[in-house]
């Protein structure tokens, strides 16, 4: 049986740019967009536990093979790509990354189709900021990101950037301020993150809520996936319940 099994494929394009995507479920939107390599089975498993939460969950395919399992190889092969590719600024600070535009128009058609008060997203890793960057569109009420690893965090300019225009992030301030929460999670000795949860503090105020782990190895990284924490998969779990179906007054 196919990994994928019980999700339909489809094709999207916007914003100068076309990728498939996997869909199931009901409910208001929740876009999960995987982590490197892609669509791993335990990025699976995360999509369907927001399933069974009561969600439409779609599944951009970025970069890699869906359902193909990691391997130090295929790891690199898909960082390669995701480093040359056009579609993300993996090294721009100051910078949206374009797919991001393609993300905003995909939550925006399925938000038009199934309906509710808004929409969801989780990032992971090179996506966690992505999430953030669809707050421009007001259909995102509850960005998650986990994560968050773009601009590569090589020198403290990067380290401290979301990975935003001025624009943009303008935006994001200004939603934040108006009582659209967002979602952190990290383990706390995770280089990859850089100080951007300082960044968000200082930029979000209350309206950023932090899930962060003390770390037990330097190969911790992917908190709802490779190193899943089950607390902090039941913190996003909930925090989508009471942003998208009124299941509680939210996080804090």
């Amino acid at each position: 049986m196919s990994a994928l099994a019980g999700w339909t494929s489809h094709s999207f394009t916007a914003a100068g740019f076309t990728h498939d995507w996997y869909r199931r479920g009901s409910g208001p939107a929740v876009i999960v967009i995987h982590e490197i390599p892609g669509i791993t089975p335990k990025v699976l498993r995360f999509a369907e536990e927001v399933v069974e939460r009561g969600f439409t969950v779609a599944m951009p395919d970025l970069v890699g093979v869906a359902g193909r399992g990691p391997s130090k190889g295929y790891l690199a092969s898909s960082f390669a790509k995701v480093c040359v590719s056009r579609e993300f600024s993996t090294w721009a600070v100051g910078k949206t990354s374009p797919v991001v535009g393609w993300l905003r128009a995909l939550g925006r058609h399925l938000h038009a189709e199934v309906g509710g008060p808004g929409i969801g997203a989780v990032g992971m890793c090179f996506s966690g900021g992505f999430a953030l960057g669809m707050m421009v569109d007001e259909t995102m009420v509850a960005p998650v990101l986990s994560q968050p690893s773009l601009p590569l965090p090589a020198g403290d300019r990067r380290g401290v950037d979301l990975g935003l225009d001025p624009a943009d992030l303008a935006v994001v301030v200004e939603r934040a301020s108006q009582g659209c929460q967002v979602l952190g999670l990290r383990f706390t000795d995770d280089r990859a993150v850089g100080t951007r949860f300082d960044t968000l503090r200082n930029l979000l105020g209350e309206a950023f809520i932090a899930v962060e782990l003390p770390s037990s190895s330097p190969s911790d990284h992917s908190v709802l996936t490779e190193q899943r924490d089950d607390a902090s998969v039941e913190k996003v779990l909930d925090f989508l319940s009471a942003r998208l179906l009124g299941d509680g007054a939210g996080l804090g």
